[in-house]
């Protein structure tokens, strides 16, 4: 049986993470408080994120943004946000279909 948890996304109790998913004290709140649904959305947020925005994980200011990010979409319940809390754009994003093309190079 999948262990419980009150999600804070979802604020309703659903299936839990088999472990932590970040060491430390936010992987420690994240494994208590967030479904393995949440987290499958951060998965795709955080995908989107560092895409968009070239992030090099290696970069300690790149993994506190990335971090931030991850509570502000988490503990972002689902019906307090415009987009229903599961899919946040940054400002300046354009979907793949929309975006103009992209010069080839020669």
């Amino acid at each position: 049986m999948a262990r419980m948890v009150k999600c804070v996304k979802f604020g309703k109790e659903l299936p839990g993470l088999p472990r932590p998913p970040v060491p430390g004290e936010l992987g420690k709140r994240v494994f208590e408080n967030v479904s393995e649904q949440a987290w499958g959305l951060w998965q795709q947020q955080s995908t989107l994120l560092i895409n968009h925005y070239g992030l090099n994980l290696r970069d300690p200011d790149a993994q506190k943004f990335l971090m931030k990010q991850m509570e502000e979409f988490l503990w972002t319940p689902v019906d307090s946000s415009a987009s229903s809390g599961t899919d946040q754009k940054p400002e300046d994003w354009i979907p793949e279909d929309q975006a103009p093309p992209t010069p080839r190079k020669k």
